[in-house]
């Protein structure tokens, strides 16, 4: 598969580079590289096919949150962004073929609002009477590097490519000029870390909820999810209740905490369940 990531696939990767964007650990900007692109390219072309390129660690810089916090952000150097995109251009091709219908975010020709399009359609028209809404805490962060490269070798066999995803997972993070070790998660705003997402999900979440819903459910249940955020629908409530507590089971095999409810003087409360016009919280 490596033999994809040639000159002209560099190429096109530094091409979807945004021209403003920061630059990683080693200051080098898209205007700078630019200078000699071709030279730079034919030069990360050997590297990379010979072995001898090495990411390096990822720059944490902090993003301001609506509600006051603030986002840790990664910001990979410009030729780790370059070989990630390449990569990700690469298996993207053989990851659509797989992914299910339910699954819009990140991936080419999808949106958030046919996402939404598509929540809208199933809630007014597959007899939804309850609603499971979840999201997964801190998925970016929780993300298993040895669950997450074990998904990726049931379709990839060049273990040139799953080297180049295991340097990427463990480069590291540096902050105030201090590395940090990276043993689980994949850095927020790498080019190679949606698709990542997709893949670890689409083994944890989507396939278990389709075999779920054909196997236990008494009746219907739709699903549609956007990264780390899904909605589930279901027409019998005891499929929803029994959901819950699959779903909880389901993710915890694989590290991933569902997000508590925002009151700390309740008990922990992932879900909530909205029926006609009643909304009640568990």
């Amino acid at each position: 598969m490596l033999h994809h990531v040639d000159i002209e696939a560099l190429r096109r990767a530094f091409r979807r580079q945004k021209r403003q964007a920061n630059a990683g650990v080693d200051g080098i900007t898209v205007a700078g590289y630019e200078q000699d692109l071709e030279a730079n390219l034919h030069d990360l072309c050997s590297r990379v096919h010979t072995g001898r390129y090495r990411p390096q660690p990822v720059r944490r810089v902090y993003i301001p949150k609506a509600d006051g916090g603030r986002r840790p952000l990664g910001v990979p150097t410009l030729e780790d962004k370059i070989v990630q995109s390449a990569v990700a251009e690469t298996l993207s091709a053989i990851y659509e073929a797989d992914f299910l219908g339910f699954s819009y975010g990140f991936r080419p020709g999808r949106s958030p609002h046919q996402a939404l399009a598509s929540l809208h359609t199933a809630i007014m028209s597959q007899r939804v009477n309850f609603v499971l809404d979840a999201d997964i805490r801190s998925f970016f962060d929780s993300v298993d590097h040895e669950w997450l490269l074990r998904m990726l070798a049931h379709r990839i066999a060049d273990p040139r490519i799953l080297r180049l995803v295991r340097m990427w997972l463990e480069a590291g993070v540096l902050e105030s000029g201090v590395k940090y070790e990276t043993s689980t998660g994949t850095p927020q705003g790498a080019g190679i870390s949606p698709l990542l997402a997709n893949v670890f999900l689409h083994y944890v979440l989507d396939l278990w909820v389709h075999q779920w819903r054909r196997r236990r459910a008494r009746g219907r249940v739709t699903i549609v999810r956007y990264a780390d955020d899904f909605v589930m629908g279901f027409e019998k409530e005891a499929d929803a209740r029994e959901m819950l507590v699959d779903l909880k089971e389901r993710l915890a095999q694989f590290g991933l905490p569902l997000r508590a409810n925002d009151d700390e003087t309740s008990t922990t409360r992932e879900f909530t369940l909205e029926g006609a016009g009643n909304v009640s919280t568990w």
